[in-house]
């Protein structure tokens, strides 16, 4: 099954990791808009990237990249591209809820796949770079 699913391109293993961690971190989303409320939309977003973020540095790392890089570097470089696409991420959201007037759970499911293309190319390109 190993050789199977590395035979596979990575732009496609990305989109089926992608899509679980996407699953993840939208349902974390909509629990904390549920918890904390939905005009806390921004706050819920911070908080389901950080949660949501071990996660995905885990499957993209073994799944994805099969890295086998000094995980602590990865991570950190993992963290620095989390952070830009969570820039893109929450202007975009703040985008389509303020100014084009999407509820934030349809807004945030159009943000999060902007911002999953943008972090796909950092990923390759500098996370989990081979040498």
């Amino acid at each position: 099954m190993k050789d199977l699913w590395f035979k596979l391109d990575d732009k496609i293993r990305f989109l089926f990791v992608g899509g679980f961690n996407f699953l993840f971190s939208y349902f974390l989303y909509v629990v904390f808009c549920k918890l904390l409320g939905e005009s806390a939309y921004q706050f819920a977003l911070v908080l389901a990237w950080v949660l949501s973020s071990f996660v995905s540095y885990t499957t993209q790392k073994y799944l994805v990249f099969a890295s086998r890089g000094n995980w602590i570097k990865e991570y950190l470089k993992c963290c620095t591209t989390w952070f830009f696409s969570y820039l893109i991420n929450a202007f975009l959201l703040e985008l389509l809820v303020q100014i084009m007037q999407l509820n934030v759970y349809l807004g945030q499911f159009i943000a999060t796949f902007t911002a999953a293309v943008f972090t796909y190319v950092l990923f390759k390109t500098f996370a989990f770079k081979k040498k």
